[in-house]
């Protein structure tokens, strides 16, 4: 075969898989209902055919940094080699098995490694299928701790911008966050209290700390002994515009909720497994929450799965000789085997390849960034926490608001994936992205920002 008949070949292929896409985004356009889009105004979606480390790539074989980890799950890069092995091996041995009246080894092996890994107590696992589940799950174990010890506690307390995910209890959590204004009918009982947030030269840190402090303690002690549990997202809002917060807030809240006898629920399902620059955010405001919610980095973007763990005093409420005072809630896909053995090689690759080192590198050149960002007139507010760099867009505001959706298709047309939550910009990476990777992610950063302050509105 001579050179002509290899370009013709070549011509040849690049024809028909350009034909499949458009048969597959045509198909996409009559069938596919997308999250969080409105199918009357969005563009077309982007067609991936395959992704490698932080990259993905389109159906035209164009490299996208993935600079937001897909929804924040992808953390060693995608198509590890480890977790593929992982995966297929444990695809030989079996697939699925109903979780009630059986268990498997790849299950136990992940809630025993959980558990060693997670602080104090923290030592039933209860596995589900999505960070909005896991927090189901853990209102519902809450609410029923009390009725099984005979106390009638039905109000939660939550944080103003906090999201918890979109099943009835997590939005009710998370009305504050104004996603879910339409279902305020429907939503159980929930104290909202301001969040106090923070980044780089805050002045006023102390005083939103102290001001939600005094709002808990005031619902606290009202008289009425009706709280079940408080649940926040530990040290990051995430959805809420990644909106952050001191350890020492933290602490100091856990204190109080724990001393007036009110479970704490961290929500960790973004910040779990290193995005916070420590394997959990609690650990760096060295407390104990009864229970917590992890998902998206649990298995790194491989399968659907999601556990709350429960301090072992929580467990024994549950425990006694009737089914009444059994949990009664369970998914067909409960501790999915393969996602447990993938979930499982995941936390084994935190010190295999010295993850929390390497987002600590992350964190070192997002703060190197920080400086050019405090420079220009249309940031405010910068702020870095472990892997995730974030700022705000000077009055600008809405989520998918016009200006957002210009960046984010200003970020992609230049291989970026770069998604802003209305006025908040922010990259959060796989933790296996080069310096170099990072460097042109920057670049196209700056670019994107300075593309957008030259546009007429």
């Amino acid at each position: 075969m001579n050179d002509a008949d290899d370009r013709e070949e070549c011509d040849i292929e690049v024809v028909a898989q350009a034909a499949l896409a458009r048969d597959i985004l045509a198909r996409d356009r009559r069938h596919v209902w997308h999250p969080f889009t409105q199918h009357g105004t969005e563009s077309e979606p982007l067609l991936i055919a395959g992704a490698r480390g932080a990259s993905l790539y389109d159906a035209e074989g164009s490299e996208i940094l993935d600079l937001i980890s897909s929804w924040w799950t992808c953390t060693h890069g995608h198509s590890h080699p480890k977790l593929n092995e992982a995966l297929a091996q444990q695809a030989g041995r079996f697939d699925h098995v109903m979780f009630a009246g059986f268990t498997h080894q790849p299950a136990v092996d992940l809630a025993s490694a959980l558990a060693q890994l997670l602080p104090g107590d923290l030592s039933r696992v209860f596995f589900s299928d999505d960070g909005s589940t896991s927090v189901e799950v853990a209102l519902k174990i809450a609410y029923q701790y009390w009725a099984n010890r005979g106390e009638r506690r039905r109000a939660f307390v939550s944080f103003d911008g906090g999201y918890h995910g979109d099943t009835l209890g997590a939005m009710s959590l998370g009305r504050g966050s104004g996603f879910f204004n339409l279902f305020r009918g429907m939503m159980c009982q929930v104290a909202v209290l301001p969040f106090p947030y923070t980044y780089d030269g805050d002045e006023a840190t102390e005083d939103r700390e102290m001001g939600a402090l005094t709002a808990l303690e005031d619902r606290l002690w009202n008289g009425t002994h009706d709280v079940a549990a408080l649940i926040i997202e530990p040290l990051l809002q995430g959805a809420g515009g990644m909106r952050m917060c001191r350890p020492e807030f933290l602490a100091r809240l856990v204190e109080m909720a724990q001393s007036a006898g009110v479970l704490v629920i961290f929500d960790e399902v973004a910040t779990g497994f290193g995005r916070t620059g420590t394997l959990f955010a609690m650990q760096q405001a060295g407390v104990v929450p009864d229970l917590v919610c992890l998902s998206k980095g649990l298995t790194s973007g491989y399968l659907p799965m999601a556990v709350t763990v429960a301090r072992a005093r929580v467990f024994e409420a549950f425990v006694g000789e009737t089914f009444d005072r059994a949990l009664p809630h369970g998914h067909s896909f409960t501790a999915n085997p393969l996602a447990c053995a993938v979930a499982l090689r995941s936390l084994m690759l935190f010190a295999e390849e010295d993850t929390l080192g390497r987002i600590s590198l992350i964190a070192a050149r997002h703060r190197e960034m920080l400086g050019e960002l405090q420079r220009r007139d249309d940031v405010v507010r910068p702020r870095v926490l472990g892997s995730i760099l974030a700022f705000d867009l000077k009055g600008e505001s809405g989520y998918q608001s016009a200006e957002s959706q210009a960046l984010k298709g200003r970020f992609l047309a230049h291989g970026l994936n770069i998604r802003p939550l209305g006025p908040t910009v922010y990259l959060m990476p796989p933790y296996c992205i080069t310096d170099a990777e990072l460097s042109r992610a920057y670049a196209g950063l700056i670019e994107g920002l300075d593309w957008l302050a030259t546009t007429p509105a």
